[in-house]
């Protein structure tokens, strides 16, 4: 912006160069594409990403049942591991036997993982599909508005780090212009550099 500013000031300067108002333009272009662009492309992945994300929410709510299952018997903690993440999962849950029945009126049995705390006989909540197979919780609708969210800024991020990007190259191909430029006018005063009888 500051280079815009600077080129209007000095718009009919004679020392203006043609690659200086073609670097303002291109942190022109710039400018507008991030400021109007990015977010335009952050909502619209945002938006998309809400809609799918919902749509997965609600058939995941549609094919997953809540049930209780009874704790038959607590299974042994695994030795203690040195890594942190492993060490506080290992503590939030802990590994029982337990019985449920699936929604199908089928009858299981299986390792679970239940609460600290959870003893024998004690009922806890697990999440099936159609069968009885035990699955992950279904997406709740906070959780994918949060995701999408996120999508949307990351999208707009990443839109305006290839804009920029595409500034940057325009410059740099700006500046090695303006080089060969200045090279080829140091060759021409070159050969009268020094002659006392040289206009220059």
């Amino acid at each position: 912006m500051r280079m815009i500013w600077g080129l209007w000031r000095w718009r009919r300067n004679p020392l203006r160069r043609k690659t200086d108002v073609m670097e303002a333009c291109a942190a022109l272009v710039a400018a507008v594409l991030i400021l109007l662009v990015a977010p335009a492309v952050g909502w619209t992945s945002g938006s998309l990403a809400h809609g799918a994300l919902v749509k997965a929410a609600q058939k995941q709510r549609a094919e997953r049942h809540p049930l209780s299952a009874t704790v038959v018997k607590v299974l042994p903690q695994p030795p203690i591991d040195s890594d942190p993440e492993t060490a506080s999962a290992r503590d939030a849950h802990r590994r029982v036997l337990a019985r449920w029945t699936g929604p199908d009126g089928s009858r299981h049995e299986g390792t679970l993982g239940a609460h600290p705390g959870a003893d024998p006989g004690e009922r806890f909540r697990i999440w099936t599909d159609d069968h009885g197979r035990p699955v992950g919780r279904p997406l709740d609708t906070a959780t994918a508005t949060t995701h999408a969210v996120l999508a949307g800024i990351g999208a707009a991020g990443v839109t305006a780090v290839l804009v920029d990007g595409a500034r940057r190259l325009v410059v740099w191909r700006l500046m090695r212009r303006r080089y060969a430029q200045w090279g080829i006018a140091w060759e021409r005063a070159g050969q009268d550099w020094g002659r006392a009888d040289a206009d220059s």
